[in-house]
């Protein structure tokens, strides 16, 4: 009994000395040129938001989520090809996670030389990720969202730990998410199906994406 115990604590001390492998972040850069046919290279999304963007959002909820895609926890046909166990290893949903959440976004528009031509100035323009402002009641929006909201999502919108960022994500596609809670086809993070989404009126949700399309744009 006392040398396994003695082995116990061996076995806990090396386990403590040997901290976890650092993602491989040119693994992950490699993984991405796939998800970049729907999410882009840069990890912008893509068709103004049915693909979200997913650069920049927590590692921890991409895993999650790359995960429950390919246990088809969370239905995605198109996704469960490109996560299934044989083709995206547990390693490898690390790596584009950690690639993917530290990809940083323009959130202004460029600075012209006056020496671009006109194309130039469109990809320059196309690579800023600037949300276009819904339409709501901003102070509703606020009060509700700092309410409701923020304790997971944190109080500037860029999630933490397990919960999203969603602050600079595609409003339809924010929405669309929203509806899937509303309908219990997609788990929020309440036990059941019925959670504190069911508890707003459809005006509420808009006033509070109109509030999140206000915030997306750093201050100086």
């Amino acid at each position: 009994m006392l040398h396994r115990l003695r082995f116990s604590l061996l076995a806990a001390c090396l386990a403590l000395s040997f901290p976890a492998a650092a993602a491989d972040l040119d693994k992950g850069k490699e993984i991405n040129g796939t998800c970049a046919a729907c999410h882009s290279d840069n990890g912008q999304g893509g068709k103004k938001g049915e693909y979200p963007r997913i650069a920049g959002q927590q590692a921890k909820y991409i895993e999650s989520q790359l995960k429950s895609f390919r246990s088809r926890t969370r239905v995605n046909i198109p996704m469960f090809p490109y996560t299934q166990e044989r083709e995206l290893s547990d390693d490898d949903i690390k790596d584009i996670a950690a690639y993917l959440s530290g990809i940083v976004l323009d959130t202004k528009m460029p600075t012209y030389t006056g020496n671009e031509d006109a194309l130039t100035k469109l990809l320059m323009a196309d690579k800023v990720m600037i949300i276009p402002r819904a339409e709501g009641d901003l102070a509703n929006g606020e009060a509700l969202y700092q309410k409701q909201c923020a304790a997971c999502h944190g109080k500037t919108g860029k999630g933490r730990g397990m919960f999203p960022m969603l602050v600079g994500q595609y409003t339809n596609y924010l929405l669309r998410q929203v509806d899937l809670y509303l309908k219990g086809d997609r788990p929020h993070d309440e036990d059941g199906t019925v959670g504190r989404l069911n508890a707003l009126k459809a005006q509420d949700i808009q006033d509070i994406m109109a509030y999140l399309t206000s915030i997306q744009e750093p201050k100086e």
